[in-house]
């Protein structure tokens, strides 16, 4: 099992580590207006120790936050003379190991937020008119301008930019036409270019919707498309080709103003069969076309519309993000003072931090922790609920949804939240299903999905492996000479295991047995996998024992032969959360009633003399330990003394450390906090 707070340490340890550095080279080099004063560029950045420890802080009513300071040099463009100075940006606030964030004194928790992932969707719905299937599709980035494609019932593919007016998809296929410089500028976007992109795919003779686009469209070629691009957009301004150019460049080809994202781009590839780089985070015009050709595909039957509540088409965007997202909106604005300074300032006598005012950045964190909707004061009621408040994944907040808008669909159960989010504990009341909570086994990869353990169902084995004693052959194994070894369906004891290291093939068939390995999968992966329960009949050595075996593929419970099952549950508590993981016999228990259960126990005040219970369910132990409620020793030794104050530890390592005991503490509920030997 992994640790329990582990996905709030490795965010915050992410952004640290990369997302400073991302940042920085996003905004570095800064000039001036005209680019031929100044510029200003970010190197190496640095935080130096906290002024004062978890335990001041809390005391002081202090933030426990370092110095954030980074290497910056003034290039003077006319001279070629550096200036380089070390600047100050702030204060950082630090997570505490308890992954927690200690703000004006008081323990406040970051929390995780799920929102739809950057990407390409494609869904279809029934037109009201004739019944008929049509499909739109929506490329969402990461930051920039949305595209959002439709199919009108008379077989018009149309788009609209950033939620715009909607204009025929085939201007925009125009305005893109740019891969081929030795093409004049009149001939590149014309009828004849665009069915040539679209001749293996359009071939529906009912439907065919780049004619039927084309019919609609007024342009002919490029400039006229660009111009009729930028009418749309910039309804007031008159259009020229070279405004409408750089337009088109600055909505979706320019990284400072469009940015799909790693994930994004990940996605995209993924959805749209691409082999672009994860470093192309801007848009390409072949992107553009291979959306429009999955569109067609679809609205021909040959493809599937995604499930837009599936959990392989939404992310966690964790704590790292959260902040780096506000560090971000910070560093924008202080970029747009220091170009201001540039203009006015003399070269000559100017410094960077003459130039830097660190105000908007301070003020960027100081909003985020404090007033975001995402940054909550701790519920302290008791360790349970402390450690349940820190896996808690919310769709609320900004850039999420609103409990207002959120209809049925969003807030429900899904198959994919299966080991990943639990399907029980959630509040009552208008939150229900928009705050939910990390599964006990789930974990958060490094695009932000949420995967889950399983035990590989294996059918054949190395002729070296481990794993080898105790399996059944399902063939007959000879080695080079052509001598028999073992026979189908005998097994395989040391001796042999011995003996088959000489079979001839590398690797032998043997009847399905489960894995003592673990793979995470995440919930695009799994779907056309079968996956048995963890209860499912094995012998002492792994080996299924069953004749059928009950597994899940994709939304569908199905009974199978064992040689059809690819992977094995690792435990029965991997579809709940922690708290309902306590819950002993949980499975007799109605879902509303163990729903109340498991939010309940959260609010259980802490007893004076607690005691052990008479039934639990092996949960207990590592709930108290990854609470960090409990004193743990680091590595193996030797309990000195023990006292109602401190405990000393002296180290197989020779250091001796003595731990102070937490004694009738506060906590933020109210309720009391005292240690005890």
């Amino acid at each position: 099992m992994p640790h329990l707070i582990e996905m709030p340490r490795q965010a915050y340890d992410r952004f640290l580590r990369d997302g400073l550095r991302e940042l920085f080279d996003e905004i570095s080099p800064i000039t001036d207006f005209t680019g031929t004063r100044m510029k200003l560029e970010f190197g190496e950045y640095r935080l130096e120790e906290a002024k004062w420890s978890e335990r001041e802080c809390r005391q002081r009513d202090a933030t426990y936050s370092a110095p954030l300071r980074v290497r910056s040099a003034l290039t003077i463009l006319e001279t070629g003379e550096i200036k380089e100075q070390d600047l100050f940006l702030g204060d950082l606030p630090l997570m505490t190991t308890n992954g927690t964030f200690i703000i004006n004194g008081a323990e406040r928790v970051v929390v995780s937020q799920l929102v739809r992932s950057p990407g390409v969707y494609f869904t279809a719905s029934p037109d009201p008119a004739t019944g008929r299937r049509l499909t739109a599709a929506k490329l969402i980035p990461n930051r920039g301008a949305w595209l959002e494609f439709e199919t009108s019932n008379k077989d018009v593919l149309s788009v609209k930019v950033d939620r715009k007016r909607k204009i025929p998809v085939t201007v925009l296929l125009r305005a893109i036409d740019m891969q081929d410089e030795s093409i004049p500028e009149d001939e590149r976007g014309t009828n004849d270019r665009i069915l040539e992109w679209f001749k293996d795919i359009d071939t529906n003779e009912d439907h065919k919707y780049i004619e039927a686009t084309l019919a609609k469209d007024s342009t002919e070629n490029r400039r006229q498309a660009l111009e009729e691009f930028y009418r749309r957009l910039r309804p007031g301004d008159p259009p020229t080709a070279d405004n409408a150019r750089s337009l088109l460049e600055q909505l979706f080809f320019s990284d400072r103003r469009y940015d799909l994202g790693r994930v994004g781009r990940y996605k995209a590839n993924k959805q749209l069969s691409l082999v672009d780089a994860p470093t192309v985070r801007t848009l390409r015009p072949a992107d553009i076309i291979a959306i429009i050709k999955k569109l067609i595909l679809v609205n021909n039957g040959k493809g599937q519309p995604d499930d837009i509540d599936h959990l392989g088409n939404r992310r966690v965007r964790a704590v790292g993000e959260l902040i780096q997202n506000q560090f971000r909106v910070g560093l924008l604005r202080m970029e747009r003072v220091v170009r201001e300074r540039m203009t006015i300032t003399d070269p000559e006598e100017t410094t960077p931090s003459a130039l830097v005012n660190i105000r908007p950045v301070v003020a960027a964190m100081k909003e985020f922790f404090g007033g975001s909707q995402l940054s909550q004061f701790m519920d302290q009621t008791n360790p349970l609920a402390e450690l349940a408040h820190k896996r808690r994944l919310s769709a609320l907040g900004p850039g999420g949804l609103s409990r207002d808008r959120a209809g049925f669909d969003v807030r429900d159960v899904h198959f994919s939240h299966y080991g990943r989010i639990c399907p029980i504990e959630t509040p009552e009341g208008p939150n229900i299903g928009l705050i939910g909570n990390l599964a006990a086994y789930g974990r958060v990869n490094d695009f932000g999905f949420i995967e889950t353990p399983y035990r590989p169902v294996l059918h054949e084995v190395g002729t070296r492996s481990a794993e080898l004693v105790g399996r059944f052959l399902a063939e007959e194994v000879k080695d080079g000479s052509g001598k028999v070894i073992g026979k189908d369906g005998q097994q395989v004891d040391a001796a042999m295991a011995a003996a088959l290291a000489n079979a001839a093939n590398d690797r032998i068939a043997v009847l399905p047995f489960a894995s003592t390995e673990t793979a995470y999968l995440d919930a695009h992966s799994e779907e056309p996998l079968r996956i048995a329960q963890a209860n499912t009949a094995l012998d002492e050595h792994g080996n299924i024992i069953a004749a059928r075996v009950e597994v899940r593929h994709g939304e569908h419970p199905r009974m199978v032969l064992p040689i059809e099952v690819d992977y094995m549950d690792v435990s029965p508590l991997q579809m709940v959360s922690v708290a309902a993981a306590l819950i002993p016999f949980l499975e007799h228990d109605d879902a509303n009633r163990a729903l109340m259960g498991a939010n309940m126990q959260r609010q259980a005040v802490p007893l004076l003399r607690p005691e052990v219970p008479l039934v639990g369910t092996s949960m207990e132990r590592q709930v108290a330990i990854d609470s960090g409620q409990v004193l743990l020793a680091e590595e193996d030794g030797e309990i000195t003394s023990s006292t109602a104050n401190f405990i000393s530890v002296k180290y197989q390592s020779g250091r001796e450390v003595r731990y102070p005991l937490l004694k009738f503490v506060r906590s933020n509920q109210g309720t009391c906090i005292t240690q005890r030997p």
